[in-house]
Parts: structure tokens; C-alpha cells; sequence
């Protein structure tokens, strides 16, 4: 049974390997280069010192998935809308664990008073678009072309869920 719950110091390192593996076998992210650990460390301080929420998903004592939300912009105008990230370690997929820590997200967002929720997710990446729209998130843009991973051109589609 999975819980879910606000990310401390200590599950940098479980989260790093997950978004890692992310990085060298997915376009889940178009990162090409694999966080360092400083690099993440300043990610969470930005993510912490903003107040954004990092959720993970445990599992008998291990980090399994991850969840937040950041500025979609920098601009002052769209500071009630969030970009979204979610990231399930391969093993446990297919099990609703991205599911479940997107709705929670969801819910904090609208506590929070967030007005948008804004996803920028892989053409190709079925599941997550599958999950989005189930959790009635709407395409809004179709980018083609604008990425590129594994030698090859990737399309940029763009959802949002207004809260």
C-alpha cells in the first residue's frame, strides 16, 4: 500500500534516481544530461523556498513516484498558473500511483488557490495522456517538432485543467 506525502531532504536522492532514469530511457523529459546531486538539491530549495508542493509516493519505506508543481512563466501574469511534472519509477507502473499523486496534487493546487494546472507532456507519451484526460485535462496546444531526444523529433502537446 502506497502513501503519499510531502517530499523531505532525505527522498532527494530516491527522486533524483527516478527523474535520472527518466532522462536516459524516456521522453518523459527532454533533458539530455542527468541531474547532479547539487543540481537537484538546489531544484528542491527552489521548490521549498517558493512553496511549491513535492509529493512522493512510498512503498514499504521506499520512494516509488513523485509529483510537483512550479511556475508555468516567470511573469507576475501567470503566477496562478502551474506547470505540473509526474514521474513513477518503471516498476511501478500501471498500478494508478501517477493517478493518485496527481489528484493530490490537484487538491493542493486548489487549496492553494492555483487557477490553472498546465502540462507539457510527449505526443508519444500515450499513458500520460490517457491519465490527463481522464482527470479531465484539456489539449490546448500541439507543438510539432519542437524537442528533440534519441535522434529524433518530438512533439510538444500542452494541457490544461482549470481548477
Amino acid at each position: 500500500m502506497s502513501v503519499i506525502r510531502e517530499a523531505t531532504t532525505a527522498d532527494l536522492e530516491a527522486i533524483r534516481a527516478i527523474y535520472n532514469q527518466a532522462v536516459r530511457e524516456t521522453t518523459s523529459t527532454w533533458d539530455h544530461q542527468e541531474r547532479s546531486a547539487a543540481d537537484h538539491q538546489h531544484w528542491y530549495d527552489v521548490k521549498h523556498d517558493s512553496s511549491f508542493p513535492l509529493l512522493v509516493a512510498e512503498d514499504a519505506g521506499e520512494v516509488i513516484g513523485y509529483a510537483s508543481y512550479g511556475l508555468f512563466r516567470p511573469h507576475s501574469g501567470y503566477a496562478y498558473t502551474m506547470e505540473h511534472s509526474v514521474y513513477v519509477r518503471p516498476d511501478h507502473h500501471r498500478a494508478g500511483l501517477g493517478r493518485a499523486l496527481l489528484e493530490q496534487l490537484i487538491e493542493l493546487a486548489r487549496e492553494r488557490g492555483v487557477h490553472a494546472l498546465i502540462g507539457g507532456l510527449s505526443a508519444d507519451n500515450v499513458a500520460s495522456l490517457a491519465l490527463h484526460t481522464r482527470l479531465g485535462f484539456a489539449e490546448v496546444a500541439r507543438m510539432p517538432e519542437v524537442g528533440r531526444k534519441f535522434d529524433r523529433w518530438l512533439d510538444l502537446v500542452l494541457v490544461e485543467l482549470v481548477l
